[in-house]
């Protein structure tokens, strides 16, 4: 990543702190966010301050595991760790912190995680279907829109709930066209790189600043401002799909970078997943419960909205292989593994690679064993 922008990012995070603490100061409620299911356009509609929560480092799991089993997934209990001992200023600004009944393990972990913090948990249905589960999880969002009501002493109008889409469609159009870049063959951004700009940018409580700075990351990208390119050997292109990954839980990118690869896109719920726009032209809440229930997790049955964006993605981003990512204990992409390979390998003939492993570094010649593989296979 070019110096001076890296700078940037670090100066801006830097300042994130501050600015949080500065509209706390001034009254403002602060609400964190554990999943993409969670419609943040209606904390922003009440003008608190938003943002993801920590939960993608292997330091804080031992003392998760004082209390958690030890055989739970390492997402789960790195979040419940950072809460336990008070190491993520995020969830310390937090006025109350927003959960969803997405798998067992996190549905229990809120229960524990309510002890420590105000803990609010929308209970998500586990199908997509319109019929029954839309109109459960449209009142799921209006209880959650009269809790931050509540909270923030706002009444959130559908004005402000208009106003509050139009923000987050800028933001996540942003993000969208600096994974997009990646497009480009060979690609202008590392997985790395794009990795550690979406992940900071997720924490920013001024979202003005984090769109202006994708903005200006992806037009450097798109001048070949962090890749001196190499059309004569291009790097095999990798799409990784499965569990969402962050800063300190990225080891099988940085292998993959190692091994001399390019992991040229994410499909997970830290990458494409959050590329959508929430319809503007509809009634708010109704808006907000279609586009969000549409996410397609795992933790939905059926899952065919994963297809379709692999889909989608293999073909714009012109991929030579899938590889698909998992943490130990989470059950529901290790049993969508399966489909997700067939239809890969049936629908684009690409071969697969399916990894299970967690955040600590001791499995890392394992993986790195069967990625190097993987790659020269390709």
């Amino acid at each position: 990543m070019s110096k001076e922008i890296m700078n940037k990012l670090q100066q801006i995070n830097e300042e994130n702190l501050s600015d949080i603490r500065k509209a706390k100061a001034e009254g403002r409620a602060a609400i964190g966010f554990y999943c993409l299911y969670s419609p943040k356009e209606i904390a922003v509609a009440a003008g608190a301050i938003s943002f993801s929560l920590c939960g993608t480092r292997n330091d804080p799991i031992a003392a998760a595991e004082e209390i958690l089993p030890r055989n739970l997934c390492p997402l789960i209990k790195s979040s419940f760790g950072f809460a336990v001992t008070d190491t993520c200023p995020y969830f310390s600004f937090s006025d109350i912190v927003v959960g969803d009944t997405t798998c067992d393990g996190k549905k229990k972990m809120f229960e524990l995680l309510s002890r420590y913090k105000t803990t609010h948990v929308l209970q998500l249905p586990q199908n997509q279907d319109t019929v029954t589960a839309l109109g459960p999880w449209r009142g799921e969002l209006e209880r959650f829109r009269k809790v931050v009501e509540h909270l923030t002493g706002v009444e959130i109008t559908e004005t402000r709930l208009h106003d509050a889409i139009r923000l987050m469609n800028r933001e996540r159009s942003a993000r969208k066209a600096l994974m997009d870049v990646n497009k480009a063959n060979p690609a202008p951004l590392k997985g790395s790189q794009l990795l550690e700009v979406l992940f900071r940018v997720g924490f920013l409580a001024k979202r003005e600043k984090g769109i202006q700075l994708m903005d200006e990351i992806t037009a450097a990208a798109r001048n070949g401002s962090f890749r001196a390119k190499d059309p004569k050997n291009p790097s095999k292109r990798i799409l990784l799909s499965g569990v969402p990954v962050g800063v300190g839980s990225d080891k099988v990118v940085k292998i993959v970078e190692q091994g001399g690869a390019d992991v040229v896109a994410f499909e997970n719920c830290s990458g494409y997943k959050q590329t959508f726009c929430v319809a503007e032209d509809k009634d708010p809440m109704d808006a907000l419960a279609e586009q969000y229930l549409s996410t397609p997790c795992s933790v939905m049955s059926p899952n065919t909205g994963r297809c379709d964006l692999l889909r989608e993605m293999i073909r714009d981003f012109s991929v030579d292989g899938v590889i698909d990512l998992t943490w130990q204990a989470c059950h529901t992409y290790n049993v969508e593994a399966y489909q997700i390979a067939e239809f890969v390998q049936k629908t684009f003939g690409l071969p697969t690679l399916h990894l299970e492993t967690d955040y600590a570094e001791s499995d890392t010649e394992q993986l790195r064993v069967r990625i190097e593989a993987y790659i020269e296979m390709l």
